[in-house]
């Protein structure tokens, strides 16, 4: 982590930048340093010139280099509860599920139930447990996500330069991911490509839903069956554009809804599903393959699926 050379938030701090810290946004390095913070306030002061860089004024998509001086001005912070962090000796199921490391990446095969990080009232997520299982890590960081209830591959950078390259190749497509998924009905038609704007909505009650909408973020899903019967589908799907909530907005868009899915599902179908064992949402990701950041030797993983949904298949098909 960064140097601070003045502890308290009530004066100007100096942040020398160490590799760790190197090559990420000024912005994005604020964001993680003053947190409870408002945005709009980390920008008001980089805009004003209250942030500098070895003396000099910088723009928000300024990256830090190893070295860098960084003035940080007393800003008000949010109080916040001290984060409890887990229990090592509860962490040992967690480290089986490691599926690959080395010193560049880490790959989880992530458990449902468990978000990828901390806040809105959990303790911990992922990122926090695998952060207490590799204290010695000076650098660990999340790729990608997962929503909370889907299992699979979720993968951690060790180095900010990896990070970085990492997510390059998330930017052009070049990280490819398979989910495999169970969805009410019999799938027709054979390999298919949904193409879909998505949208972010609010509801009044603050809970949020994407919609499919010709003004939203375009998105880009595969759509391929493994095995069907009359009641359900098992695919395989390959998600060319990660939008939140995609796969199971796709599905439920095409008359196909997730099994065990609360929010987009089809309550009858899930109470179907439940009583032949299955509770939680159907929806895991089954593999990555990408360029290794370091070596630039392709890389694939894959994660197996949990005993739970192996059962469930085993009724089904």
């Amino acid at each position: 982590m960064a140097k601070v050379s003045e502890k308290s938030t009530n004066s100007v701090r100096i942040v020398s930048i160490d590799e760790a810290s190197a090559e990420q946004r000024i912005d994005n390095f604020l964001l993680k340093t003053l947190k409870g913070v408002p945005k709009s306030r980390i920008y008001r002061i980089l805009r004003k010139g209250e942030v500098r860089v070895n003396k000099g004024r910088i723009r928000p998509e300024y990256r830090l280099k190893c070295g860098d001086q960084v003035r940080i001005p007393p800003v008000r912070t949010a109080d916040r509860a001290p984060q409890q962090a887990p229990d090592k000796d509860n962490l040992n199921w967690l480290e089986e599920r490691i599926i690959f490391e080395d010193e560049s990446i880490l790959v989880l095969n992530k458990p449902a139930g468990l978000a990828v990080h901390g806040g809105s009232g959990l303790k911990y997520g992922a990122i926090e447990c695998m952060r207490e299982l590799r204290k010695d890590a000076h650098f660990l960081e999340l790729v990608h996500r997962l929503d909370r209830d889907t299992s699979g591959c979720l993968m951690f950078a060790k180095r900010r330069s990896h990070l970085r390259r990492l997510h390059e190749q998330l930017r052009e497509g070049r990280i490819e991911k398979h989910y495999r998924a169970l969805l009410k009905g019999k799938w027709r038609g054979g390999t298919q490509k949904i193409s879909c704007g998505l949208e972010k909505n609010t509801l009044s009650s603050g809970e949020r839903v994407v919609r499919v909408s010709d003004s939203g973020k375009q998105s880009e899903s595969i759509f391929k069956p493994i095995d069907t019967t009359a009641i359900a589908s098992y695919m395989d799907i390959h998600l060319l554009t990660g939008r939140t909530h995609q796969i199971r907005v796709h599905a439920a868009s095409e008359g196909y809804p997730l099994a065990g899915d609360t929010k987009y599902g089809d309550k009858s179908f899930n109470q179907e599903m439940k009583q032949l064992g299955l509770k939680r949402q159907f929806l895991h990701a089954w593999s990555l393959s990408l360029t290794h950041p370091k070596t630039g030797e392709p890389l694939n993983l894959t994660a197996t699926l949990d005993d739970d949904l192996q059962q469930v298949l085993s009724k089904l098909f």
